[in-house]
């Protein structure tokens, strides 16, 4: 149930903000991607850091996703949300000890190793508990993925992943490893892309790779081309999930595999973004000598990204008529910083104290990066199947 077509008593009634959360939306989106990714033979990843709300996992998982994880908790937390071992992989540039040891412990499906010195972490730890442990070399592969340099992943200058410059040595590494299995290769460029042409580059950059491993007689059985499929930020309604038959036919058409050679994906903000959205009551108006302010009860410790990355979120006014007087307002949060701002000038119609704002495409990196800072509640939220 779209946001617009909740009953906008009982939105009023419920204490804000919160997440709203389409499970109708969801559970197609889902369905979407899984039938585009099957006619390929492609498995996908679910990015539990773009929402790991249980309910909202559950529905995941019950679909047969795999779990994509970047911390020990996330590793834990899809366990106990009954995502098989053998369907996690396990990301991030900085695992700790403890965190490794959790994960060779349960015998997940692999580890997408970021650097020589984790590989031979890894090799150690594994070595003590006397267990061999699948990997994935991540690879940079310097392709620009055309977004926000805080969310570009593949370029040589990021944190991420092995530099072409060390995989000679990574290679010479990898066969000094005895209790280590090279199951594959890890590629991510980026979040956030719509330009499928990057795509392209990336599976130009993996057919290299692939190709001199294997020349070197390295056996690839994995090849795992991460995600970053884009949304549509500014027509939620227009354009509620992407194209995925468009998304994977880019790799089909481009990506040399060879027969029994598995290509994974790495899907979080694509599947979960459109379902979300983000609901505040207006707590005060008020005009200044040159702007209009609309003052709400969320802010940047409910919804992190306009103030983190500049990020675009669509604004509108709940239950109003469309030939409303529209002003332009600069729509704000409570907290006590400057940047606490959703958007500047933005045209709405005119409000007054109690009136609900919504947020949209607010089921990616929403909720999960609220914060208690200035000791606020914790964010509530409800689901479209509970009204």
């Amino acid at each position: 149930m779209n946001i617009h077509q909740v009953d906008l008593n009982r939105l009023k009634s419920l204490e804000t903000p919160l997440y709203y959360y389409d499970m109708e939306l969801l559970a197609n989106t889902l369905e979407a991607a899984k039938t585009a990714a099957d006619k390929y033979g492609f498995h996908i990843h679910y990015a539990l850091k773009a929402n790991f709300n249980d309910r909202i996992l559950q529905l995941i998982q019950s679909k047969g996703f795999g779990a994509d994880c970047v911390s020990g908790n996330e590793v834990q937390k899809s366990l106990d949300m009954g995502f098989p071992a053998s369907q996690i992989t396990f990301a991030g540039v900085g695992k700790s000890d403890k965190e490794i040891i959790l994960a060779l412990k349960e015998n997940i499906f692999a580890f997408n190793v970021e650097s020589i010195q984790e590989l031979l972490i890894i090799d150690e730890l594994a070595g003590q508990i006397g267990v061999k442990a699948n990997i994935s070399l991540r690879i940079n592969p310097n392709v620009d993925a055309h977004t926000h340099h805080y969310i570009t992943t593949g370029l040589d200058e990021n944190k991420f992943g092995v530099p072409n410059s060390e995989l000679e040595n990574a290679a010479a590494v990898l066969r000094s490893c005895e209790n280590v299995n090279l199951l594959g290769l890890h590629f991510h460029v980026g979040s956030q892309i719509t330009d499928m042409n990057v795509f392209k580059s990336l599976c130009v950059k993996v057919n290299e790779w692939k190709n001199w491993f294997e020349e070197r007689g390295t056996t690839i059985k994995v090849l795992n081309v991460g995600g970053g499929l884009g949304v549509d930020y500014y027509q939620p309604d227009t354009n509620p999930m992407p194209d995925f038959n468009a998304y994977f036919e880019v790799f089909d058409k481009f990506l040399e595999r060879n027969p029994n050679q598995e290509v994974h994906f790495e899907l979080g903000r694509a599947l979960v973004a459109q379902s979300g959205t983000l609901v505040s009551r207006v707590l005060y108006t008020k005009s200044g000598v040159k702007k209009n302010f609309l003052i709400l009860d969320a802010g940047m410790t409910e919804l992190m990204r306009p103030a983190l990355y500049q990020a675009y979120h669509k604004i509108e006014k709940l239950g109003d008529s469309s030939d409303a007087q529209q002003i332009n307002y600069d729509v704000v949060g409570p907290i006590c910083e400057s940047s606490d701002c959703f958007g500047k000038e933005v045209e709405l119609p005119y409000a007054e104290r109690g009136d609900l704002i919504a947020l949209r495409t607010a089921g990616a990196y929403g909720e999960v990066m609220a914060s208690r800072y200035n000791l606020r509640d914790e964010i509530r939220y409800l689901f479209s199947n509970e009204i």
